[in-house]
């Protein structure tokens, strides 16, 4: 048989431990860049330190802000662009089941086309439609049709006794000699 290619041989797995490692090396990391931020902005740093550590909920909404600034280039230019729409999470309890809800552009279209059916079968079953007019001529000529083919049968038939009865008549007047 064949051997195996030389792709793969030396494969080495990251241990969770070591990525568990990687991962508060670069929160470390990430905290000492803050820490050096705003010791860089303000000329007493310690101050705001001790002012986000006394309170919990200032300290939540400054990392949200943070971490917004952080995306991209958002953090060096504030940008304003009108067609951005930001996403934003509501609870269930402020969503709004009784509202009249909007319909896309093809919920939309296709409602309509199911009302135009409707309306089309309605005018049809009336009679009103070029297709209705068109078929009801096509039954009366059809009708017309049958009740001449009916008529003739019935006259054939007709002829046909008149005929049977005209020969027996014959016949027993034939006999009766």
């Amino acid at each position: 048989g064949r051997k195996g290619g030389h792709k793969g041989r030396a494969r080495q797995y990251t241990s969770p431990e070591e990525i568990d490692a990687q991962l508060q090396a670069e929160k470390q990391k990430a905290r000492e860049e803050e820490e050096q931020e705003e010791g860089g902005e303000g000329a007493t740093g310690d101050p705001k330190k001790e002012k986000k550590s006394l309170d919990s909920d200032e300290s939540d909404e400054d990392d949200e802000d943070y971490q917004q600034k952080r995306k991209g280039v958002e953090g060096l230019i504030d940008i304003e662009n009108p067609n951005r729409v930001i996403q934003t999470t509501k609870k269930v309890s402020q969503l709004d089941l009784d509202g009249p809800k909007e319909l896309s552009r093809r919920e939309r279209e296709e409602i309509e086309k199911q009302k135009a059916k409707e309306r089309y079968m309605k005018m049809h079953l009336a009679g009103k439609t070029e297709q209705a007019k068109a078929d009801l001529a096509r039954l009366a000529i059809i009708r017309k049709q049958r009740e001449e083919a009916a008529r003739k049968k019935e006259e054939e038939r007709k002829a046909k006794d008149e005929a049977a009865m005209a020969g027996k008549r014959l016949q027993s007047l034939s006999l009766n000699k």
